[in-house]
């Protein structure tokens, strides 16, 4: 190796090629700060535990943003604390905001009950998308890791290809993601299901909101990787306003939207809806006073009324209920207008609950 290559390969790695602005970083750390003390109380309140993932994003936003800070003050003797804090934790910030988004769709298709609209089998839907986003997240962490230990134009080059690797990760799932949303809507509008009429909350205007965050999430990731993919040389790295209005603005208008349209507002009544879709796999299952029990044909389920007691008499009572067409569809809650369908002449999947 040459002197000239050799000296190239040890030329000093620096952490800013501008000095970061006090003022602008504050602001951030505010907005951040004051959305994930709105999202920690909706989340305790109504207890949307898998929406954790999307307030420790937050959290990872704001404390990003207080490493800034704390660069602009050493500027121009940077240290490598700071630089690690907000290198990692805004860069990893909107992979946490997908693993929630992902799971709210599952949950959005079972209250409709429309898992035959989803192109993924719902089971399976949040389980894949978030398997992606674990793997985006663990590689830009890995090359996140890399650049905050580097010490050459090498290893930044190395931490670079690592972290464009992990947004690609992150660009295809969340491609796909958006794709499955989109027909799912396409589906669901050419083909109502009878619980999408019944429901009073706005599911199309949330639906509406994951097209808009998912969209500017992905706007933030193509910038992020347009910016590794250039190199340190790039001109998106000589300015800090590139930073502050694609990723950062882009990401507090993601977390304030959610506040606004809080999963825990449109996701009402999501546990039982959850407990209705149990039967597929298990046939029947309790909840409070009814037995959720699958009619024969078609795979719907309806609930009927089981009687807390009397054991052969309550059985005789559902019996006679045949012969009313009147009485079974009021026992069908209002579904048999839309569901033609016969319970099973097998009455011993009736049975009554036990206390």
């Amino acid at each position: 190796m040459s002197d000239t290559d050799s000296g190239s390969d040890k030329q000093k790695f620096e952490f800013f090629k501008y000095d970061p602005s006090l003022a602008a970083n504050a602001v951030f750390v505010a907005l951040f700060g004051i959305i994930a003390v709105g999202h920690t109380f909706l989340l305790v309140r109504n207890r949307t535990w898998y929406f954790i993932p999307f307030v420790v994003g937050c959290l990872f936003e704001a404390v990003g943003y207080i490493g800034r800070i704390i660069a602009a003050g050493e500027t121009p003797n940077w240290t490598l604390t700071p630089y690690i804090i907000q290198s990692l934790l805004i860069l990893l910030g909107p992979a946490l905001y997908a693993a929630s988004i992902y799971m709210i769709l599952g949950r959005l298709i079972r209250m409709l009950e429309a898992e035959a609209y989803s192109v993924v089998r719902v089971n399976w839907l949040t389980k894949i998308f978030v398997l992606g986003d674990v793997l985006s997240f663990l590689a830009q962490g890995a090359g996140g890791g890399i650049l905050a230990k580097a010490s050459t134009v090498k290893d930044q080059d190395l931490g670079n290809n690592v972290v464009l690797a992990g947004l690609g990760i992150q660009v295809v799932f969340f491609g796909l993601f958006i794709i499955t949303t989109i027909l799912f809507h396409v589906r669901i509008a050419a083909n109502p299901t009878p619980k999408s009429y019944s429901v009073t909350v706005p599911w199309r205007q949330f639906l509406w909101a994951l097209y808009v965050t998912s969209s500017l999430i992905m706007i933030r990731s193509l910038f992020r990787m347009v910016e590794y993919a250039l190199g340190w040389d790039s001109v998106l790295l000589e300015k800090e306003v590139y930073l502050l209005v694609l990723d950062g603005m882009l990401m507090v208008i993601v977390s304030a939207a959610f506040l606004w349209y809080h999963p825990s507002k449109i996701l009402v009544g999501y546990k039982q809806v959850g407990m209705r879709s149990a039967v597929d796999l298990e046939g029947s299952t309790v909840e409070g006073e009814y037995t959720m029990t699958s009619y024969g044909g078609g795979g719907q389920q309806s609930p009927i009324p089981s009687p807390v007691a009397g054991g052969a008499d309550g059985l005789k009572a559902y019996d006679s209920s045949r012969s009313e067409p009147g009485r079974r569809n009021s026992l069908m809650l209002g579904q048999g207008k839309h569901h033609h369908q016969t319970p099973s002449d097998d009455v011993s999947s009736y049975t009554p609950l036990r206390r």
